[in-house]
Formats: structure tokens, C-alpha cells, sequence
């Protein structure tokens, strides 16, 4: 499908891109963007949809982007736009899969590193959106607190505080101190008292 667009554009094509690096920018990227979509929405399948039609869109776009801006950040955010309106619209609907509830109720294996990284994966499900993205995008993607700003259309100083509290949650639950309600530890939840 990509292909297929990348030709079907090809007449369309902007004057001041450069039609050949963008492809392989392109290319170069697919496999940060998989990994990112698939940190979004957990779901390999859809994070593959999600990386093509971040690739569709972003060939679409060309013209809008300015060579020797970062690529990467460009490409991040229409992917984290792309994922954010699907989710939006499909926010209600919710699919019960048996062969994954089969999967997830096999006990786990002996070998504890394979525990403690089921553990964090398990946490990093549970943190909010805001955290878990930007824990993703700094931690494992190697982006710049800078980078990750830009991506998200934030302040620095916002992206250093999610991924601090995103850091300190994931920490206090893989350590089973508490666990995450509504993206709030249910510690400070029972301190609150109820909501008037």
C-alpha cells in the first residue's frame, strides 16, 4: 500500500522536497514507528496499521515538511495524532479476544527476568497515556527531552516531569507498593477521601 501511494503521488510531486532522501528517511523509520505505535496501543496488528498510515499520511504531507528539521520528531507526532483521533473514536468500543485470555491466564515462566519484564510491561499498561508515551519516547526510543517536547507540543519541563512520575509509579508497582486507578496511585486515592 505504501508503494502504491508513494507512485500514485509521484506526478503530485513538491519542488522543494527531495523525493529520493525522503523515501529512505521513510524507510529508516519504519521500525522506530512500529515500535512506538505498538507502545501505544499494545497490539501489534494494529500498531503495523497505525505505522503504515503514519507513512501514507506523511508522504501525503511531504510538502509540509522542512528539510533539515528533525524527521523523526515530525514523523512521531503524526503517528501520536493519528493514534490519539483513533482513539477518540473508539474509546467505548472494547474487543474480548479468548486466545489472549487464554494466553494471559497461562502461568508465567520460571526464569525471573522474564517475570520482572512481564511485571513492567504490565505497569507500563497501567500508567496514563501522558506518562507511558513519553516514557517510551525518552526511555526506550533514546529521544531527547527536547525531541519528545516538540513530538508532544509541550514544554521540556513537562516532558521531564511525566517521565519522572512515570519512572517513580513504574518503580513503586513493579515493587508492588501500589497499583495505578485511573492513572493515580490508589494510596493517594484512599488519602483524598471521597469526592463531594
Amino acid at each position: 500500500m505504501i508503494i502504491a501511494a508513494i507512485k500514485a503521488d509521484e506526478d503530485d510531486q513538491p519542488a522543494n522536497v527531495d523525493e529520493e532522501a525522503f523515501k529512505n528517511d521513510l524507510v529508516a523509520i519504519i521500525p522506530s514507528l512500529r515500535s512506538f505505535a505498538r507502545s501505544l496501543c499494545h497490539d501489534r496488528e494494529l500498531a503495523d496499521d497505525m505505522a503504515q498510515e503514519t507513512m501514507v499520511r506523511a508522504w501525503s504531507a511531504r510538502a509540509s515538511y522542512s528539510a533539515g528539521t528533525n524527521f523523526r520528531a515530525w514523523m512521531f507526532r503524526i503517528l501520536r495524532n493519528n493514534f490519539y483521533t483513533a482513539y477518540r473514536k473508539n474509546w467505548r468500543n472494547a474487543v474480548w479476544d479468548p486466545e489472549v485470555a487464554e494466553r494471559v491466564l497461562v502461568a508465567a515462566p520460571n526464569q525471573e527476568a522474564a517475570i520482572h519484564l512481564a511485571d513492567v510491561a504490565t505497569a507500563l499498561e497501567k500508567l496514563p497515556v501522558e506518562q507511558r508515551e513519553v516514557l517510551m519516547m525518552v526511555a526506550a526510543h533514546g529521544m531527547s527531552y527536547e525531541d519528545a517536547a516538540d513530538t508532544i507540543g509541550c514544554a521540556v519541563g513537562t516532558v521531564k516531569s511525566r517521565v519522572a512520575r512515570g519512572r517513580a509509579a513504574l518503580k513503586r508497582m513493579t515493587e508492588g507498593e501500589t497499583e495505578l486507578v485511573g492513572g493515580m496511585p490508589d494510596n493517594l486515592i484512599a488519602r483524598a477521601g471521597p469526592v463531594d
